[in-house]
């Protein structure tokens, strides 16, 4: 935390984003499982700020519920039609002084002696979404060390091309940002730019803001010209570099996007083999930042860890699986998986190629197999359905074994049912439970049953009359077939040999009918 928090965090995400080409508002895009408006809301909550505001303007209505539903408290201030990022901080910095007037106003002060909000402001860009709290606090504790009016973060580029360049005086300090539209040919040589990052007294922004003018090649209020104002009322302005860039960069269109969700990732996976985890090949994992790893915990090729998944220690996730919002117990196996909203308790195994939905839990050293699929059931401790089977609302108990391709049929097209089996349970292959059933501890239940009826503890369930086999059914029913020619091929084939059995017991018999004569 810095040395002095700010009084305010302003985030700037008002723009349309044309370059993304797409319905959903730039900020909302998503990396590492965050948009982009959520990745620089949480950096601004770290910074512990007395209020957070967020200007909107292009989809206000969705943004806004985005960014209040990721920051309740936060203060949603409407950017009108003057375009400019001057104009969209003067909107943010209008409703934090509304709300600081009316806390002062509930513990008692005066109309006439109510001001606005009072110390450093940070300003940051919502779409931004790799800079950190660490860089940011650096900022502020440079702001408040050196006395300064403006500081501003800054980084050096080898091409600048597209960004404001950051011009300094003779003693270092900032005498003004000059946009790339509007820089002379020696200004546009300059390789440090602006990051649009910047902490300002908030007394000095206030009394900037009203001054600045839309004199510009692009006619917008520009933020930048507050720092020719604060330099001409006496204040400093200095900078911050960062060696950086990538911390600062922002997203303007999808091939950014992915670049820096590249990077994220890369920094996340590598932050977690720092920590203990083993990620055998880090181009191919992908870890959400929401994400939480033990130690020792091992992530195989092709594995993508999302949302609020949480890996215990000694677990072996992958390789080729996907999870979101999964919780796996230590020394658990999940092989070739996609899941979500599931927890597997410790030592249990999953997979290969098995389907997790909301709602499952395996228990201790348990067993989910080749193409099963389960949702909302509860799997007891040692219990396993090993082979192609659907378990859905189900409660099984434990060191129970459900037969391969066995399914809960928990839908009646109208109501979901549950199906109840007990423990130490063997339920033979090829069931059918039609729910809602129970099935008692230590039952069994015969291959191809139908389980329709409750089956009671230590009762055999079984279904269906003995087989009956109807002679040449193939062959007048479905003449002309290729499985109607192999049948009367082998029956040909069958006959012969039964004729060529009672030719071998004809001459037997007349051979033992000569030797007796003899």
């Amino acid at each position: 935390m810095s040395l002095t928090p700010p009084a305010a965090v302003i985030v700037l995400a008002a723009g349309q984003g044309t370059r993304m080409r797409s319905a959903t508002p730039k900020v909302l895009h998503r990396i590492g499982g965050r948009s982009l408006l959520g990745h620089v809301l949480a950096t601004a909550r770290d910074l512990d700020p007395g209020r957070i505001a967020v200007v909107v303007r292009h989809e206000r209505d969705q943004v806004a519920a985005h960014a209040q539903a990721l920051e309740p408290a936060a203060l949603i201030a409407d950017q009108d039609e003057v375009p400019g990022t001057g104009r969209a901080v003067e909107c943010g910095l209008s409703v934090l002084d509304a709300a600081a007037q009316s806390d002062q106003a509930a513990a008692g002060s005066e109309a006439g002696t109510l001001t606005g909000v009072d110390g450093p402001v940070v300003i940051l860009a919502g779409d931004v979404p790799l800079l950190d709290a660490g860089t940011l606090t650096a900022l502020l504790d440079a702001h408040h060390t050196d006395g300064n009016a403006v500081t501003v973060l800054t980084t050096n580029l080898q091409d600048p091309t597209g960004y404001g360049r950051v011009v300094r005086d003779t003693d270092g300090q900032v005498a003004k940002i000059v946009e790339q539209k509007d820089a002379t040919a020696e200004e546009l040589a300059l390789t440090e730019i602006n990051s649009s990052v910047y902490v300002m007294d908030a007394g000095v922004l206030r009394g900037a803001l009203g001054r600045l003018d839309r004199d510009n090649a692009q006619g917008e209020v520009y933020l930048t010209d507050v720092v020719a104002l604060a330099r001409a009322d006496g204040g400093a302005v200095r900078a911050l570099a960062t060696d950086e860039p990538v911390l600062v960069e922002g997203v303007n269109d999808r091939v950014q996007l992915s670049a820096l969700g590249a990077e994220l990732n890369r920094r996340l996976v590598t932050a977690w083999m720092e920590a203990g985890v083993t990620v055998v090949d880090p181009a191919t994992t992908w870890i959400d930042v929401d994400v939480q790893l033990e130690q020792d915990v091992t992530l195989l090729p092709g594995t993508q860890l999302q949302g609020c998944t949480r890996v215990a220690t000694g677990a072996v996730v992958g390789p080729d699986s996907t999870l979101t919002d999964v919780v796996i117990g230590p020394g658990a196996t999940v092989t070739r998986t996609h899941g979500s909203g599931a927890h597997i308790d410790g030592g249990a195994t999953v997979g290969p190629f098995t389907f997790l939905r909301p709602g499952t839990h395996l228990g201790q050293q348990g067993k989910l197999g080749a193409f099963v699929e389960v949702k909302n059931s509860e799997i007891g401790s040692g219990s396993k359905v090993p082979h192609l089977s659907y378990i859905g609302d189900a409660t099984i108990g434990e060191e129970t074994n459900i037969g391969a391709a066995s399914v809960t049929v928990n839908y009646d097209g109208v109501h979901k049912h549950r199906t109840v089996i007990g423990s130490y349970a063997r339920t033979g292959a090829d069931n059918m439970f039609v729910a809602p059933v129970q099935v008692g501890d230590g039952a069994y239940t015969g291959a191809g049953t139908v389980v329709r009826r409750d089956v009671p503890a230590g009762a055999l369930g079984v279904s269906g009359g003995p087989q009956r086999n109807i002679d040449g059914w193939t062959v007048s029913r479905r003449p002309g077939t290729p499985a109607a020619e192999a049948a009367q091929q082998a029956s040909g084939e069958q006959l012969s040999a039964q004729a060529r059995g009672e030719s071998s017991r004809r001459d037997a018999t007349d051979s033992d009918a000569q030797q007796g004569k003899a």
